[in-house]
């Protein structure tokens, strides 16, 4: 594919800096993340991938440089999702309560047929009416998960660890998501401890080591 042909990019970071407190964990990062295309944010622990994340998501600022997501600041773009380590979950909801109340603060159509079957994607049918302080963690963030099933969009996908406390059926699912949305266009930009599917998903590697 030629320069003049390849996909605009969705998310774009220039001459990117973070800071936290006296440590500058990475600085001079230029990124481009077309629709598409999923990359995997790679680094030594501490080195900033979920500072990244959050400055990516508008929810922190960086010490030097500039994000854009289509052309405009984090803050302004919807819909853009972010889940991060936090799974965000209310302890005394059922799981069906807490996926329908996670979908409508994110501004998110939430239909019960749709959390229904947000909630049999990820496999948890016949858990839905079980409170969430019962769930294992590996179910608990299997329904944060569920979201993303919600989304049919070509958005960006902004993920922490998505793979945390998941068994092989959970990864499976969520790598079937993560296929989904790249092949509708949307993008993502994720970290992970665990080995990704690199045949099915195709991932660009960044490593955050390189601009320490």
């Amino acid at each position: 594919m030629t320069a003049s042909s390849s996909p605009p990019a969705r998310l774009r970071a220039t001459n990117l800096a973070c800071r936290r407190g006296t440590r500058l964990l990475f600085k001079g990062l230029d990124l481009e993340l077309p629709a598409g295309q999923i990359m995997w944010l790679r680094g030594q622990n501490g080195r900033g991938k979920t500072s990244l994340l959050r400055i990516a998501a508008g929810l922190s600022s960086p010490e030097d440089g500039q994000v854009l997501i289509d052309g405009a600041p984090p803050r302004s773009v919807r819909p853009l999702v972010f889940i991060g380590h936090a799974n965000a979950l209310k302890e005394d909801l059922s799981v069906f309560e807490a996926l329908e109340f996670l979908l409508r603060i994110h501004g998110r159509p939430c239909q019960p047929g749709d959390v229904h079957a947000a909630l049999d994607r990820l496999g948890l049918s016949s858990r839905r009416g079980a409170m969430v302080r019962t769930l294992s963690q590996g179910q608990r963030r299997r329904v944060a998960l569920a979201r993303l099933a919600a989304h049919s969009d070509a958005s960006l996908w902004l993920l922490d660890e998505p793979f945390d406390a998941l068994d092989s059926d959970g990864v499976e699912r969520v790598n079937g998501l993560l296929a989904e949305h790249a092949g509708r266009g949307g993008s993502v930009l994720l970290t992970s401890h665990l080995s990704l599917d690199r045949p099915r998903l195709a991932p660009v590697d960044l490593d955050l080591d390189r601009y320490c």
